[in-house]
């Protein structure tokens, strides 16, 4: 597996594959690897004939008072991790790399990413959009793969594949998660022995809200009420937002019919952790 950090080194490493005939599959991350990101290596390779991974903490989607710097950054572990995955190479470029002296040329998406984490974290999504598809003009993957827990994320990148055009086939994989029902996430390693107890609420609120809606609740503001009356049970939990809206198109619904997006964004003392559901009337 070859670790490649230079912009022009990794576009070399792609045309060369591409005029071998070969498939390209990209999974794009933030390094701090876990199970949520092999598997979707591994659903790479077996889609792809050549998977490349990206390492790059990227600063355009962090806000002035967000963890960017304390970010965990484990390159070697996180090598040895996606080697056994099956990862050809890894792309890990520095910022100044990604972001040279005058950069100033950002992608926007309109409309969806004013709810949910576009509300709360104004300028993460312009910061997500704009490296993704930096990454995808530089490595020209023929698939993406994208975990579920990201589940806004998901639909703001298939807008902008859609709308710009992008000749890319995103894959999203289903949620990864631990034993208990905690959702993998690189920022679980933040969170002490007592708030990862903590933690649970979020997949427990989840679950309840389906177990209601199994029993005939389909009025979206109950089910919205119950969820965080039992996140507020949890003394070490403070909510961001609990929202129901329609999917994917995530408009206000008033009543759960075919699909509607449970999503939470819940800081746990001073990790701020998210998750979803799709639940069905």
């Amino acid at each position: 597996m070859k670790i490649i950090s230079d912009i022009q080194e990794m576009q070399l490493f792609v045309r060369q594959a591409k005029e071998k005939g070969m498939s390209i599959g990209l999974v794009p991350t933030m390094g701090s690897l876990h199970e949520g990101h092999l598997t979707l290596m591994r659903q790479a390779k077996k889609s792809c004939d050549v998977v490349v991974a990206s390492i790059f903490v990227n600063p355009t989607q962090f806000g002035p008072t967000e963890d960017f710097a304390k970010y965990p950054r484990d390159l070697s572990g996180d090598s040895e991790q996606a080697a056994k995955a099956g990862v050809d190479a890894i792309f890990h470029p520095q910022p100044e790399e990604m972001y040279p002296a005058g950069y100033s040329s950002f992608i926007e998406i309109n409309g969806i990413t004013q709810k949910l984490c576009g509300l709360s974290r104004p300028g993460h999504f312009r910061g997500v959009a704009t490296v993704v598809t930096k990454l995808f003009n530089i490595v020209q993957p023929d698939k993406a793969f994208f975990g579920q827990k990201d589940a806004q994320q998901v639909l703001v990148l298939k807008r902008m594949v859609t709308d710009l055009n992008m000749n890319v086939t995103l894959e999203v994989v289903p949620i990864v998660r631990e034993k208990d029902g905690l959702a993998m996430s690189s920022r679980n390693a933040f969170l002490s022995s007592e708030e990862r107890k903590a933690a649970l609420v979020l997949s427990q609120s989840l679950q309840l809200a389906q177990k209601l809606v199994d029993q005939g609740q389909v009025n979206a503001q109950n089910i919205k009420e119950q969820v965080m009356l039992k996140i507020q049970q949890e003394k070490l939990a403070q909510i961001d937002y609990v929202e129901v809206y329609s999917y994917p198109q995530l408009e206000n619904l008033d009543v759960i019919g075919d699909k509607a997006l449970l999503a939470l964004a819940v800081r746990i003392g001073n990790t701020r952790l998210i998750d979803n559901t799709i639940l069905e009337g």
